[in-house]
C-alpha cells in the first residue's frame, strides 16, 4: 500500500459530472477530502447560457472563480464582471451574485469555495429539480428551498 492510499489521498475523489440542464459541474476536491477547508469544482457553461437559478449570496464562505475557457460574466452586487482565461475573481461573503455566458464560445471556470461549505449534494439536488421540470422552467420554490438548505440565500427577483 502506498502512503497516498494509506491516508486516503486520491486524484479527483469526487470525479462525477453533475448535469444541471445544460451546465456541468465536476468536483475535484470536496470537504471530506480537505478537512473542510476547501471545495474545488469545474463549471462548464455552454455558449449563450443564462443561469436558471436566482442570484444568491452565501454568508459562510467565499467563492473564488478562475477562468479557464471562454468568458463568463459574473454579476456581483449588480456589477457585471467578465472573467476569461487566466483571470480570477473572489466573491466575498454576503455579495449577491450570478453568472451567465453571454458569448459565442463555451465557458469553463474553476471554482474554489473556502471553507468547503457546499458540495456535490447541492448540485445533485438542483439537477433533480431541473430534470423534474421535464424541459420547462424548474419549480422556483423548490430550487430556493434546496439553495437555503445548502447555505445559499436566494436574492429577491429584480424589480
Amino acid at each position: 500500500m502506498t502512503t497516498q492510499q494509506s491516508i486516503g489521498l486520491c486524484v479527483n475523489p469526487a470525479d462525477e459530472a453533475i448535469r444541471i440542464g445544460p451546465l456541468a459541474v465536476r468536483f475535484l476536491v470536496t470537504s471530506e477530502n480537505s478537512s473542510g477547508t476547501v471545495a474545488v469544482f469545474e463549471l462548464d457553461v455552454p455558449a449563450g447560457q443564462r443561469l436558471m437559478a436566482p442570484a444568491h449570496s452565501h454568508d459562510h464562505y467565499e467563492e473564488t472563480v478562475y477562468g479557464i475557457e471562454g468568458v463568463l460574466t459574473w454579476t456581483v452586487d449588480s456589477k457585471p464582471i467578465d472573467v476569461g482565461p487566466g483571470q480570477a475573481l473572489c466573491i466575498p461573503r454576503g455579495a449577491v451574485h450570478r453568472f451567465d455566458n453571454n458569448g459565442a464560445k463555451d465557458g469553463k471556470a474553476l471554482c474554489l469555495v473556502t471553507p468547503a461549505a457546499i458540495g456535490p449534494q447541492y448540485f445533485r439536488e438542483a439537477a433533480e429539480a431541473v430534470r423534474a421540470a421535464a424541459g420547462g422552467p424548474p419549480d422556483r420554490s423548490k430550487i430556493m428551498e434546496i439553495m437555503r438548505r445548502h447555505g445559499l440565500t436566494p436574492a429577491p427577483p429584480p424589480a
